[in-house]
């Protein structure tokens, strides 16, 4: 929002420049006041500066949604953090879902600014050597899709993303095999040092195993 604002006020000042500039082009004597081509330049060349993040952001989301949307089945909204919203957060979860009234989860979902930024560095990479941050930030997407999908209860949900990261992987772009090795180290990584209220019931043969394909406990040929 700070950077639309930015943005529409750059542009605004640019015009009123140009507005000022036209009503006294000419004075009393019938001299023609040069264009104000310095200000006008700089008033624009800021505004640039607020457009390309905001565009950088909006393809990023784009993608986001897209890749969600592929694995939930049915439209679904993903938004990142602005920086102003993450200047007043104290919240220490990686992304959330709100919940209706009725206790029903919205299709949408708010990733925070730091998640973002470790999507946007592994989509803009070659997707072979992810860091560990990255890895999260891949699963933290399919997660918070399985909690747009209805999905209420934090072990199965967390289950049903492990399941399902190496599509998330492939729709975001990866290699079927990058992403069945991006999903394996969030099994074998990170999946076990995860709050107690998060694990259980995962695992070949396992409450929450809905013996997916893609399951990364699954051996590979």
């Amino acid at each position: 929002m700070l950077l639309l604002l930015s943005l529409i006020g750059f542009l605004a000042l640019a015009a009123s420049i140009v507005v000022r500039w036209l009503r006294r082009r000419v004075d009393v004597l019938g001299r023609v006041a040069p264009f104000p081509a310095i200000s006008v330049g700089l008033s624009l060349v800021l505004a640039l500066g607020c457009a390309v993040p905001m565009a950088l952001e909006a393809w990023l989301e784009h993608r986001l949604e897209a890749a969600a949307t592929r694995i939930a089945g049915v439209p679904v909204e993903v938004d990142c953090q602005s920086f102003g919203q993450a200047f007043v957060d104290v919240g220490q979860e990686l992304g959330y879902v709100r919940w209706q009234p009725d206790g029903v989860p919205e299709r949408a979902t708010l990733i925070k600014v730091r998640v973002c930024n470790d999507l946007r560095a592994w989509l803009g990479s070659r997707k072979n050597d992810p860091s560990l941050d990255q890895v999260i930030a891949v699963h933290v997407l399919t997660h918070e899709t399985m909690h747009m999908v209805g999905v209420v209860d934090e072990a199965r949900t967390e289950c049903a993303a492990v399941q399902r990261d190496a599509a998330m992987a492939t729709a975001l772009g990866a290699s079927p095999a990058q992403a069945s090795a991006l999903a394996l180290r969030y099994w074998t990584e990170v999946y076990p040092r995860m709050p107690a209220n998060y694990v259980g019931g995962c695992g070949p043969g396992g409450e929450f195993d809905e013996g997916r394909p893609t399951a990364p406990w699954l051996p590979r040929g």
